[in-house]
């Protein structure tokens, strides 16, 4: 395949979703959410081949740049399948999805309570026997050292910007209430003296929350 179609096919992914896509890790059966979409850059790939994805971001400009962009990929795209909404508020109901999606979004929590109200409303939405993919700066690696050892808040990181980490025990912790499990090892790529972004394939076993 030429690159510039293969640059339209896949969009600016994320490396790490595009690997699950060659694992064969979703199906075009699946029900799939993309929470906090942004302009859809993850769901491109989705859009062209048939899947049944939707996505949801609080910033309207973001929607529409996302519905632009679905129409452009498929003329037959309904452009309400993006939606605007605050990942504390999921507009779907309970278990109406099979796989849920979030990419560099949890990291924007506020504190640890609000970062497990957004979980909860993510695992909510997630069927049981789902899979949560999830990309966010974690502890991993000791690219920095965590300013609040209890992990409650927002920590400031050597790159200049502000992020909630997940740390080991967090993981723990949330793995433990949902009744998750690791469909694959955990990973996390290092930026030396900046930051750590950990990818994580969960899959629901427990009851629905």
């Amino acid at each position: 395949m030429e690159i510039n179609a293969l640059n339209k096919l896949l969009g600016n992914i994320d490396l790490y979703l595009l690997d699950q896509i060659l694992k064969n890790r979703f199906t075009k059966e699946m029900m799939m959410l993309d929470a906090g979409c942004g302009e859809g850059r993850n769901t491109h790939y989705f859009i062209q081949k048939g899947y049944r994805v939707v996505g949801v971001d609080a910033n309207p400009s973001a929607i529409s740049m996302a519905r632009i962009s679905g129409r452009t990929l498929d003329t037959n795209f309904d452009p309400q399948r993006f939606q605007v909404a605050n990942l504390e508020d999921i507009p779907f109901h309970t278990a109406a999805f099979d796989v849920v999606l979030s990419s560099a979004v949890l990291h924007f929590a506020k504190s640890k309570d609000h970062f497990l109200a957004l979980l909860k409303e993510h695992m909510r939405v997630l069927k049981q026997g789902g899979i949560f993919w999830l990309r966010m700066c974690t502890d991993a690696g000791g690219a920095f050292e965590l300013l609040d050892q209890s992990s409650l808040l927002m920590q400031k990181l050597p790159d200049g910007t502000e992020r909630f980490i997940l740390t080991e025990s967090l993981i723990k912790e949330i793995m433990i209430e949902y009744q998750l499990s690791l469909l694959e090892p955990a990973k996390s790529v290092v930026v030396h003296n900046k930051r750590a972004m950990g990818v994580f394939v969960f899959q629901k076993e427990g009851r629905t929350k």
